[in-house]
């Protein structure tokens, strides 16, 4: 992989929508953003304005007090804290001619080949299922990058456990997925057919 496909996969999900559309246009045959759930925003939404109003009080005793490591070892944990949140806002899906590709955030991201795709349904990320929502690990033994308990997409795959991911079109993903299985059987036999 080169350093310019490597670049475009990391900073695909942080783009907005028409500057993504104008770079990434190559070989995309579906793209879809879909935000977290708004439980989770709300949620987000507190615990952020909780941790930026101790880091404002912490500064300001740092500063009353004129002691900038004591500013500094309070600070960090929130601004760790508020780089995770903005990390996991939502989940980027792709599908190229080759491959189905999902982010979650900079550092989660599941690359699987059409050609290892067994198949795809629709389904629900339920909480009974996966305890929450975000990266999770199901009590059915599938994977999941789960961003609401609303509609989703599961894919079986021929040797790896099911992956699951939010979708705000769980079909036209489906969908999308059948046409290029076909193309890519339809490719392996006419191969076929001409070695034999």
């Amino acid at each position: 992989m080169g350093f310019l496909e490597t670049l475009q996969n990391r900073v695909h999900g942080w783009l907005p929508k028409e500057l993504r559309s104008i770079i990434f246009q190559a070989d995309t045959l579906y793209s879809e953003w879909v935000s977290v759930g708004k439980f989770v925003k709300a949620l987000v939404g507190l615990i952020s304005a909780v941790g930026l109003a101790v880091l404002a009080m912490a500064i300001w005793f740092g500063i009353s007090i004129q002691s900038p490591p004591f500013i500094v070892i309070i600070a960090l944990p929130f601004v760790f804290i508020l780089i995770m949140f903005s990390n996991y806002r939502g989940v980027q899906i792709r599908i190229t001619s080759k491959e189905l590709i999902v982010s979650y955030g900079i550092f989660n991201r599941k690359r699987i080949p059409i050609s290892d795709i067994a198949s795809c349904e629709r389904t629900k990320a339920n909480f009974g299922k996966y305890w929450g929502v975000g990266i999770r690990y199901g009590t059915d033994g599938s994977w999941a990058y789960s961003t609401s308990f609303s509609s989703a997409v599961k894919i079986n795959q021929l040797e790896d456990r099911p992956f699951v991911f939010s979708s705000n079109n769980p079909d036209e993903i489906c969908k999308t997925i059948s046409r290029m299985k076909q193309k890519y059987q339809a490719s392996i036999n006419g191969v076929e057919g001409v070695e034999n």
